[in-house]
């Protein structure tokens, strides 16, 4: 691959990529680059596109102001929403896909977290404020590649690596820092950049100034990589992980490898939570003070303390046995349990012949716990009270009974016997 230069003759290009001439993509060009405009796709769809992976967004940088932008797409009847019009972002709707385009600017003032930018014409100076050499290529409406920061070189070796200097890339914005290691899980190969190691290293003390959204979303997109373990262990070895994830500090990252490999065998889609509970302890005290300062959603939240709250499950549980915690616990905390109890047997089980038993046990409780329904208790309150029990606590208490009955019982009572057990105690005065 030959590394292009501003309007240099032997530029790598992207001519015979489908995507580039899709109808939409070849309209925004077309608004972008006529009257003296200029418009390029910058970033991840680049950067996808020459490494043969799939591309989602297309970002296109433009020499245009966004006023300009919003004048042209009015005009020629295309929507457009001035979705971050202060640092320079109109996003463009055609046929219901979005296309975000943003002028060039450079930073005039930066604080660690937002910048004050100002517009201009230079290519060059744009792509000089952004963070990774791999980020930074453009591409023409002619599929002509534009690489001003030796960023092809970089995807050819696979290499991760800061604009510049790395220390002043991140203390413009300090989630680099965490984007270093995303960015590596996913793009990179062989050990990190030593430069970047050294500036992400440094720099992990003002991770605590970012919002918990941003460290959460970070995390979130870097577990959910292909395979993060690489990453988690640089990471830890800089100290960044402690700094953002104090709870895996005296636990460790070694089972992410067992996981990985499971999900890379058994066909289970990478899933950030499993990872994380991983590599932290299953303390539900400590999962909901976790899940509160990252700021989870409720869902992911309850989701990491059912698993922390859940109880251990043993390899010898009887079927019937799991049935009745699922049934007392819920599912999805004890399925966590397992698929990480099964993970970690299939890692011990290459060089321990006795876990290959383990993993088939496990394997078998997990796929039962999969297919497990929730029965519903046959009878309610209005049960009771048909026999004569006035509303009250005692109506509670009678069915709690009954159901404890019918649960250790495999469920196996139907409600005709249920309902004579309930007439029984009632006669009975218990």
């Amino acid at each position: 691959m030959t590394t292009a230069s501003e309007g240099g003759p032997e530029a790598a290009n992207l001519a015979g990529a489908g995507w580039l001439y899709a109808a939409p993509v070849q309209r925004v060009f077309s608004l972008l680059n006529a009257d003296g405009g200029e418009g390029r796709v910058v970033g991840g769809a680049v950067r996808n596109a020459l490494m043969g992976m799939a591309i989602s967004d297309l970002d296109f940088a433009t020499t245009l102001l966004p006023q300009v932008v919003m004048e042209r797409a009015k005009a020629a009847g295309i929507k457009a929403v001035p979705t971050g019009i202060a640092h320079g972002t109109v996003t463009l709707v055609l046929d219901g896909q979005p296309f975000e385009v943003t002028t060039l600017r450079r930073d005039i003032a930066t604080d660690g977290r937002h910048a004050e930018v100002a517009f201009g014409t230079d290519w060059q100076a744009d792509a000089m404020r952004r963070d990774f050499t791999i980020n930074a290529l453009y591409v023409t409406q002619e599929g002509q590649v534009i690489d001003l920061v030796d960023g092809l070189a970089d995807i050819e070796s696979r290499t991760l690596r800061f604009i510049g200097d790395a220390a002043t890339r991140i203390a413009e914005d300090y989630l680099r820092v965490l984007r270093f290691f995303r960015f590596f899980a996913i793009y990179g190969s062989g050990r990190p950049d030593a430069e970047g190691l050294r500036a992400v290293a440094k720099a992990k003390d003002r991770l605590g100034g970012l919002s918990a959204e941003r460290v959460w979303a970070e995390m979130k997109k870097l577990l959910s990589a292909p395979d993060p373990s690489r990453a988690l262990l640089w990471m830890r070895t800089t100290g960044v992980l402690g700094a953002v994830l104090p709870e895996s500090e005296k636990w460790g990252i070694d089972a992410i490898h067992g996981l990985v490999a499971a999900e890379q065998s058994l066909g289970w889609e990478p899933d950030a939570l499993l990872r994380l509970a991983a590599i932290i302890p299953p303390d539900a005290v400590r999962l909901k003070a976790l899940a509160e300062r990252w700021r989870l959603s409720n869902a992911e939240a309850q989701r990491l303390v059912d698993w922390g709250r859940s109880p251990v499950p043993s390899v010898e549980l009887a079927e019937t046995a799991l049935d009745r915690l699922l049934y007392r616990n819920g599912k999805d905390g004890l399925l966590m349990r397992l698929k990480l109890a099964l993970a970690s047997a299939r890692h011990a089980a290459q060089s321990n012949d006795a876990d290959m038993v383990k993993a088939a046990r496990w394997s078998a409780l997990l796929k039962r716990a999969e297919k497990f329904a929730k029965p519903k208790f046959p009878l309610n309150g209005a049960d009771a009270m048909a026999l004569g029990v006035p509303a009250g606590p005692r109506i509670g208490k009678l069915l709690q009974e009954l159901e404890t009955l019918w649960v250790d019982g495999n469920f196996a009572m139907d409600r005709a016997a249920l309902a004579a057990r309930l007439k029984e105690t009632i006669d009975a005065g218990l």
